[in-house]
């Protein structure tokens, strides 16, 4: 007995353009972090909402971990991507006008990271327009990229995104260069900068969610971390990064951040921008070659 999967690639995006990145720069490093706070709890197990030891792992984040980000990005003249929940920004209010102020800019990360559904078409609207008006309303900000929360997107969610002035994603897995989404109707979606799964920290520091090794040390991750680096430079691609603050903001995870992007900078050739910075640098070279 066979199962009829539908007969259509999955992605059917265009293989992303050749391009050089700016100023001669061999590849590029995008810092982002997904400021999940306890919503990367109360999504997996809506029983949680009273269960406080395991919340305080999301309350982390407030309480040391971004501001201590914050304190290191400072300290060494990096601007990153926050990928933010509505509900985060509603109840962290403090720690997100934070980030605002340091000039970082801020990612649209659902509501209350629900993880997209395509039978949810409609509840997953309701989620992106609501953290749209908490963004305005809290932090007077606009996201222009999006992270899907848990990492799933779909077709007609790529469109709506697209609709609303999201005019990148950096979720996608499968490629290592930025490319231009092509939805289903022939019609151009949202420009990719896809994630590099080794570079999400939440499988090295809270892995015991995924498997019975509960933590990586300092360093088995910088070296895979520097080996990924090392080849995307050969390759000419882009490192997308998913941190979440409840992990890297924990004292030997940040010092892992650290000494990754002093050997990025060490390089002298690799590029490390903003979402926004590296959406827009695709945006200029697809329209100067009129595509």
């Amino acid at each position: 007995m066979t199962t009829d999967f539908p007969l259509r690639i999955a992605n059917p995006a265009d293989p992303a353009p050749e391009f050089p990145w700016p100023n001669g720069k061999r590849c590029a490093v995008l810092p982002a972090f997904d400021v999940d706070a306890e919503t990367a709890w109360l999504q997996y197990d809506a029983k949680n909402t009273d269960r406080l030891v395991t919340l305080s792992f999301g309350g982390y984040e407030e309480r040391v971990g971004v501001p201590k980000i914050l304190e290191y990005l400072r300290s060494v003249e990096i601007k990153a991507t926050f990928f933010l929940p509505g509900w985060v920004v509603e109840v962290h209010p403090r720690m997100c006008e934070a980030i605002v102020r340091d000039g970082h800019e801020i990612g649209h990360h659902g509501y209350s990271h629900k993880r997209p559904d395509p039978a949810d078409f409609e509840q997953d609207k309701e989620e992106i327009d609501k953290a749209f008006e908490v963004f305005k309303r809290v932090l007077g900000v606009t996201p222009v990229g999006y992270r899907a929360p848990s990492g799933e997107n779909y077709n007609e969610l790529l469109g709506y995104l697209r609709d609303r002035g999201i005019i990148y994603s950096s979720s996608f897995r499968d490629d290592i260069r930025p490319y231009r989404h092509k939805l289903r109707d022939g019609s151009k979606g949202p420009v990719e900068l896809p994630v590099n799964m080794s570079f999400d920290d939440w499988l090295y520091g809270l892995s015991q969610r995924f498997s019975p090794r509960p933590m990586f040390p300092k360093e088995h991750v910088l070296s895979i971390w520097n080996g990924e680096l090392d080849q995307t430079r050969e390759w000419g691609g882009l490192v997308s990064m998913v941190m979440h603050p409840q992990v890297t903001g924990r004292p030997m995870r940040l010092g892992i951040l650290r000494d990754f992007l002093a050997r990025a900078r060490g390089y002298g050739d690799v590029w490390i921008a903003t979402g926004k910075e590296i959406a827009e640098h695709f945006l200029a070279h697809e329209k100067a070659a009129g595509l």
